[in-house]
C-alpha cells in the first residue's frame, strides 16, 4: 500500500458541495493510506486564532474586493478536502473508509503556540432557535473554545463568546445572520463576553462531521443534508479506530471529507459542534459487489459505521432525498425534516442488517433491536434529520458473524 498527503488549501478543497464532476485531487488504490487536512468552515469566526499564519487556510479564506481564494462557495457550507478517486470502485461496490488517526491541527499563529481553537455557533438553523427564553430574541451566539494541540490535555475550555452583529463582506453585502460560508468576523463590530462556562472542561472526542462519496443524482449536491452517500452525517462516533462503509454510486467513488469536530453531543442542538480543523489519516478498502454476497455487508446500501464494539446504522428523514423529492429536492429537503421517518428508516435498515448479515428472522431482529439496540438522535440541524441505531457486537457468538469480505 502507498501513503499520500493532501494539504488543505484553495486547490485541494470544494466549498459547500459534493460533485461527481469534480476533478480528483488524488487517485489511490484499495489499501492505500491518505493523510489530509480537514479545514473548518467556521475559522472566520476568529481569524487570528483559526486562520492567521497557516498558508493553506489563509489561501482558502482569502477574500478581497477583487478575488476569492475559493471562488465557488455553496450551495452548502462545508470545506471538503478532495475528492479522492479510488481506482476500480464502481457503482454497487462498498467503500470502507478506515479512520486510522485524527489529530488537532495546531494554530498557525505564533501568538498561540501549542493551541488549537474551535467555534460553536448557535445559529439560526439550530433546533433551539425558536425556543429562547432570554432577550434579545432571536439571537445567534458564537462561543470560541481553546484546546491543547500537543494532546496532553484532552478537553476544551471556552475562551469567550460574542453575539453575531451585522457583518459586511468584501463584495459590499451585509449579513445580519450567519448566512454565507466563510464570513470573516470583524471583531470591532461585536462585543466579546469573557469568562463564559467558567470551571467547565468539555472532554474532547475528535470526529468527522461530513465525509462521503459523490452521489449520482445531481452534478452539484449541497453539502448540508446527508443521505445514502454519506455526507454531513454529524455522528460523534465517526472517530479514530472506526470504519465507515459507503455505497459507491459513481466510478472512482470520489471521497471527500471536512466539517471536523473537536466534540459534539447527539443532536448537535444549537446548530454546530466545536467546529475545528483536524488532520485525518484514512485507509481506503474497496469491497467489490460480487464479494459481498453472503457476508455481513450483504445488501448494505446506506452509511454503516463499524466501531471496535458496535455496528451503527444511519437513517434519515429520507434515505435518498435526491431521488425521492424530485427536481427541487435540494430546496424541499430543508422544509421536510422529521424524526419519525428517520427512526423508521434507521430501524428498517438495522432490521435488514440483522436479517442479511446475522441470519436472523424478522421477529428475532425486532426483538433484539428492542431489548439491546440503542437509537440516538444523530442531528436535527442538517435538512435531512438523522437517527442512528447501535447494536453491540458482543451480543453475537463469533460463529454467527459471517466472514468479513476481503478486498
Amino acid at each position: 500500500s502507498s501513503r499520500y498527503q493532501v494539504t488543505g488549501n484553495a486547490n485541494t478543497v470544494q466549498w459547500g458541495f459534493f460533485s461527481k464532476k469534480s476533478p480528483p485531487v488524488l487517485a489511490v488504490q484499495s489499501k492505500d493510506y491518505v493523510t489530509m487536512d480537514l479545514i473548518t468552515h467556521h475559522a472566520g469566526d476568529d481569524y487570528a486564532r483559526m486562520i492567521q499564519g497557516d498558508p493553506g487556510i489563509e489561501s482558502i479564506y482569502r477574500w478581497t474586493a477583487t478575488e476569492k481564494g475559493v471562488s465557488d462557495r455553496g450551495p452548502g457550507v462545508h470545506i471538503l478536502t478532495g475528492p479522492v478517486y479510488v481506482c476500480d470502485a464502481e457503482p454497487g461496490d462498498l467503500l470502507e473508509v478506515r479512520i486510522v488517526d485524527l489529530k488537532l491541527k495546531p494554530s498557525g499563529n505564533p501568538r498561540y503556540p501549542g493551541k488549537t481553537f474551535g467555534s460553536n455557533a448557535a445559529g439560526w438553523w439550530g433546533f433551539h432557535y425558536k425556543n429562547l427564553s432570554q432577550e434579545p430574541k432571536p439571537r445567534e451566539v458564537v462561543t470560541i473554545y481553546e484546546m491543547d494541540s500537543t494532546g496532553k490535555q484532552q478537553w476544551a475550555t471556552a475562551a469567550y463568546s460574542f453575539r453575531w452583529a451585522t457583518q459586511t463582506t468584501p463584495d459590499g453585502k451585509s449579513h445580519d445572520t450567519i448566512d454565507y460560508p466563510g464570513i470573516i468576523v470583524d471583531h470591532g463590530k461585536v462585543k466579546e463576553t469573557m469568562n463564559v462556562l467558567n470551571g467547565v472542561k468539555v472532554p474532547l472526542r475528535l470526529h468527522i462531521g461530513a465525509m462521503g462519496l459523490a452521489p449520482k443524482e445531481a452534478d452539484i449536491v449541497n453539502s448540508i443534508p446527508p443521505g445514502y452517500f454519506g455526507g454531513n452525517i454529524d455522528n460523534r462516533h465517526v472517530a479514530a479506530g472506526t470504519s465507515m462503509y459507503y455505497p459507491v454510486s459513481v466510478s472512482g467513488a470520489l471521497f471527500s471529507a471536512g466539517d471536523a469536530h473537536a466534540t459534539q453531543g447527539d443532536s448537535e442542538l444549537n446548530g454546530t459542534a466545536i467546529e475545528t480543523s483536524l488532520v485525518g489519516t484514512f485507509q481506503f478498502v474497496l469491497h467489490k459487489k460480487a464479494a459481498l454476497t453472503g457476508t455481513i455487508l450483504d445488501k448494505v446500501d446506506y452509511p454503516l459505521l463499524e466501531t471496535p464494539d458496535s455496528w451503527i446504522v444511519h437513517g434519515f428523514t429520507f434515505r435518498n432525498y435526491l431521488a425521492e423529492l424530485g427536481p427541487e429536492a435540494q430546496t424541499k429537503i430543508f422544509k421536510m425534516s422529521s424524526l419519525d421517518p428517520a427512526l423508521k428508516n434507521c430501524s428498517t435498515q438495522l432490521r435488514d442488517f440483522l436479517m442479511n448479515g446475522m441470519n436472523l428472522t424478522e421477529d428475532e431482529a425486532y426483538s433484539l433491536m428492542s431489548v439491546s439496540g440503542d437509537f440516538a438522535i444523530t442531528q436535527v440541524v442538517d435538512g435531512n434529520w438523522g437517527v442512528h441505531g447501535i447494536i453491540p457486537k458482543a451480543l453475537f457468538e463469533k460463529k454467527l458473524i459471517k466472514a468479513k469480505p476481503i478486498a
